[in-house]
This record gives structure tokens, C-alpha cells and sequence, in this order.
């Protein structure tokens, strides 16, 4: 059976399947940073790419490249490269596309330090990044100039859950003869494949709900462009040396075989927890794309499968109620990162979006209080009813 015939869940245990002379269930991993030649013949015509074979680990490794295979398929891509870290993704393909004076276009709201790269490392090398509204695509327009090369966004978005139009984005990106970058971390290619909007690359931070298990660290960039993914592991990747081990590779190829099920367990969850918090009289605003009263609702029931696993939200009163809150809680973690088993929650101003000076924090779309929950696996009584203990403490 071809790999395009299979449904989602089927592909992320089978794509690409490797077959090793053991016939193990599990493709090996293989912890070796250097292969060997029989001859010098057969060195020369793998280094003139007459012979498709591994050289050194840095440049294809089987378990790294099973895994860019197999996450390829679940995007619909045709290849994909795999990086140590989701920022040594983003940064990888953001240096692939631009160059000294030119510019990129970012949505207001990012990770933060996607937003601490954007706007203080890459002007020192002649990379300007334009911070604009994206759900209002006008705005987007006006910001395009002729140095324009990139438009760089996630939806939805960390921490504020705004919700892009991916089929607007790329109309107004092809006129323009710009390439757009989707981080697709939030929603994973089970909820969400930006490719089949005409997105030029997809990247991930792998240690989320790739992973799911808070044990491997990993980036990943998906393109329908094989030239491209081919120029960005060895003109990049490789140059940088962002590679991922083998190991992780096969702790995330693992995670893949769950993930349909994991993140329709995290969506389930996350809608709880925001239906429980809208009606709480101590909760000022709630952030998820799953309510109906979200100004991004109806984009995110077109392009997304179901609405994710994050939950952002605003209690009435000051900074000191949010730390309140999170400190009063037992069963949640209080922790950075995302899409683990367990729930985990953060004021994302104080930890994860330091980099954003407060005066930037209304005009980018959250709050020096806004807490960012992750909803885990757990049973959702038991994550409510921790949220309602830490909110009758505060009250």
C-alpha cells in the first residue's frame, strides 16, 4: 500500500517505513556520527551523488531522515529537514530566504524568541523584521515593500490564539512575490496542514506535540520544493550544524505514532477548560479559537481540524492575582513549553515572552497577566477542578 493512500493516523506509524535485515518493529536507531566505504570508488560516487548512501550524521542519518520523511507525509510535503531545536528551524529557513537589506513581515504576536530573534539579532546582519496585524489583511498589504521577502507567522498564535486567514496570507504573499513561513507548533498537521494553503514552509518545534512526552528536544521544515529542502539541509543545516541526534529522532518518530489520538484528547481538554473559565466571574477575557465568541472562530473551523490544546486567559485585577493563581495550583505544572502529557501553565510575560517590553504587550495581543494553559492528558474533572481550587483561593 503507497503511502498517499493512507489515511493520517496510519501514516504517522507506517510512512516511510524502513525495513532492517533484523525485521525489528522499530526502525533502529542509529548512534553513529560516521559511515564507512568499501572502496574509494564507491566513497567517490556517494560524495558525487551517483550513489544515494550516509556519510556522516550531520549531513542524513536512517533514523533523522525517517523522521523528516514521516513528518513530510503527515504535512503533505515532499521532503522535510530535521534541525536540534524548533528555533534552529526558524532561523534556518528565515536566513534561507533573506539577505543584508532586505525584509521580513512578521505577525505581531510570536514565541518569544522567535520575536527576540526577529528583532534583535537578525537587524545586526542587515535583516529588518516589520511587526503588523495579520488578521487584518489590509494592514498586511500596506506594510509590503520592495525589500519585502518573507512573511513570517504562526496561527494560532503563542500566547494570545489569534487566528490567520492561511488562503488570504498566500494571495497576497504570491502578488507580491513573497514566501510565507508557517510555524504549524500550536496545531500540529493533524489539526491543521498549511501546505495545502499554499504556504511555502512549515517548521515546528518538534518537543511539543510531536514529542508529547517532554523528553526530546527537535525542529522540523516541511516544503513542497525538494530543491529547496535540499538546499536548506546542506546550505544551512549542515553549514550551521543545527543537527538533531539520532536519539531524539527516534523518541519523536515514536511520539508521531500517538499523535491523533493525543491531540484530540489536548483539544477535548482545552475546550473544557476554556467553557469552564468564560463562565467563571473572576475570569476577564478568555483566548481560544473553540469559542464561538473569538474574533478568529470561524477561520479556524475552516482551516483547522479542531482547535488545539492552549488556553489563554486573563483574570480581573492585577499581576500579583495571576501569581496567585498559578502558585496556588498542585496538580498543574507551572512551567514552560507545550503539548506534554501534562498540563502545564505560565504567565508568558514573566517567563517565555520576556522579550517583549511591556509597552509592546497590549499592541501585540495579550497582557503582562495573561496565563497560557497547556491542557494535558489528564482526566479534565481533575485539571478543572485543581484551575477552581488555585481560583477560590485568589477570589
Amino acid at each position: 500500500m503507497e503511502d498517499r493512500d493512507m489515511k493520517f493516523d496510519t501514516l504517522a506509524i507506517h510512512a516511510a517505513e524502513q525495513h532492517d535485515q533484523n525485521q525489528s518493529l522499530n526502525s533502529p536507531i542509529y548512534m553513529t556520527s560516521t559511515f564507512t566505504f568499501t572502496d574509494l570508488q564507491q566513497a567517490d560516487d556517494t560524495f558525487s551523488f551517483k550513489r544515494r548512501a550516509y556519510v556522516y550524521t550531520r549531513g542524513g542519518n536512517p533514523t533523522i531522515n525517517l523522521f523528516e520523511q514521516r513528518m513530510a507525509a503527515l504535512e503533505g510535503g515532499a521532503d522535510g529537514v530535521a534541525f536540534a531545536s524548533g528555533m534552529a528551524a526558524i532561523t534556518s529557513v528565515i536566513m534561507s530566504f533573506a539577505k543584508s537589506g532586505d525584509e521580513i513581515i512578521a505577525h505581531r504576536n510570536l514565541y518569544g524568541s522567535a520575536f527576540g530573534t526577529l528583532k534583535h539579532l537578525l537587524p545586526d546582519y542587515g535583516v529588518r523584521t516589520k511587526f503588523v496585524n495579520m488578521t487584518v489583511p489590509e494592514e498586511l498589504k500596506e506594510a509590503i515593500t520592495e525589500n519585502s521577502k518573507v512573511f513570517y507567522l504562526e496561527t494560532p498564535t503563542n500566547p494570545s490564539m489569534e487566528i490567520i486567514d492561511l488562503e488570504t496570507v498566500v494571495k497576497i504573499a504570491s502578488k507580491a512575490g513573497i514566501k510565507v513561513v508557517v510555524d504549524n507548533t500550536f496545531a500540529s498537521p493533524y489539526l491543521q496542514r498549511p501546505l495545502e494553503y499554499g504556504v511555502d514552509v512549515v517548521v515546528h518545534s518538534a518537543t511539543k506535540y510531536i514529542s508529547g512526552h517532554g523528553d526530546a528536544v527537535g525542529g522540523v521544515a516541511v516544503s513542497k520544493d525538494q530543491d529547496y529542502i535540499n538546499k536548506l539541509k546542506f546550505g544551512y543545516m549542515c553549514e550551521l550544524g543545527g543537527v538533531m541526534s539520532p536519539f531524539n529522532a527516534w523518541l519523536l518518530l515514536r511520539g508521531l505514532k500517538t499523535l491523533p489520538l493525543r491531540m484530540e484528547r489536548h483539544a477535548s481538554n482545552a475546550r473544557k477548560i476554556a467553557h469552564f473559565l468564560v463562565k467563571h466571574p473572576l475570569v476577564e477575557r478568555v483566548m481560544y479559537p473553540g469559542l464561538e465568541s473569538h474574533p478568529g472562530h470561524e477561520i479556524a473551523r475552516k482551516q483547522m481540524k479542531d482547535f488545539g490544546g492552549i488556553v489563554s486567559f486573563d483574570l480581573k485585577g492585577n499581576l500579583e492575582r495571576a501569581k496567585s493563581f498559578v502558585e496556588n495550583l498542585k496538580l498543574l505544572k507551572l512551567a514552560v513549553s507545550l503539548g506534554d502529557a501534562e498540563t502545564l501553565v505560565e504567565i508568558p510575560a514573566l517567563m517565555t515572552h520576556r522579550d517583549y517590553l511591556e509597552e509592546e504587550l497590549i499592541k501585540f495581543g495579550f497582557l503582562k497577566k495573561t496565563i497560557r494553559i497547556s491542557a494535558g492528558l489528564e482526566h479534565p474533572d481533575d485539571i478543572i477542578a485543581d484551575i477552581k481550587q488555585a481560583l477560590e483561593k485568589v477570589s
